[in-house]
């Protein structure tokens, strides 16, 4: 089950990601997250079944501010899914349900820039929770697929296993296929790239999407 590389660049460009263009990057406050589900199609029923994220605040990962929980989706879990996360029906049965899970890492995320690996991926599945919620995940969102492209070139890998070799970011074995470990991560790259970004004069949040604009033509291009 392996995810499909999304590259929705309109998910980036928000009336509420405008405003903060001429922010800093290495001043924001960030909450950088990655979710298990048990499969690929959201809008045809697959669910989240763990959610973890990790806050960045002036360019530190904030030690006590993490979100990370199982989720109960309400549907069984495929064997294809338990293969590559470990999670089990048995280990989410009494796990909160996924609105109120929803609701929680929305009130975590509120007033932070969102980051994943592979962001529109994961937005979609949050965003299938909103009109249950009655809340909308329209924080400023990052993408660290799209970060790498911007350093290290288009035509290279930019999974997260690839990226964080080239950052010298080790995932335990354990912690690889974990909401936690790979939100763990992809923040610890991302607070890699952001002084990388500013070598190349792109050290604001309008900056960078301006380049990532840029680069997503020619993303779309080779997909």
């Amino acid at each position: 089950m392996k995810r499909p590389v999304v590259y929705d660049f309109e998910l980036l460009f928000t009336e509420r990601a405008a405003r903060l263009a001429d922010a800093r990057l290495d001043r924001l406050t960030y909450v950088v997250f990655d979710t298990e589900t048990t499969g690929l199609l959201p809008r045809q029923g697959d669910r989240i079944v763990q959610i973890a994220g990790v806050r960045i605040v002036n360019g530190r990962r904030v030690a006590g501010e993490v979100f990370d929980t199982l989720v109960n989706p309400g549907r069984a879990i495929p064997a294809v899914a338990t293969e590559v996360h470990g999670i089990t029906d048995a280990m989410v049965a009494d796990a909160p349900p996924v609105g109120e899970v929803a609701r929680a890492f929305h009130k975590f995320a509120e007033g932070a820039v969102l980051v994943a690996h592979n962001a529109p991926f994961d937005m979609d599945f949050l965003r299938q929770t909103e009109a249950a919620i009655g809340l909308r995940f329209d924080m400023p969102i990052l993408d660290t697929v799209l970060l790498s492209a911007v350093i290290y070139g288009q035509h290279e890998t930019h999974s997260l296993d690839a990226l964080t070799h080239r950052l010298g970011i080790t995932i335990p074995e354990e912690a690889r296929h974990t909401a936690i470990g790979d939100t763990v991560a992809t923040a610890d790259a991302l607070l890699k790239l952001i002084p990388m970004l500013a070598g190349r004069s792109l050290a604001t949040f309008g900056a960078v999407l301006a380049e990532v604009r840029r680069h997503g033509r020619l993303l779309k291009d080779l997909n």
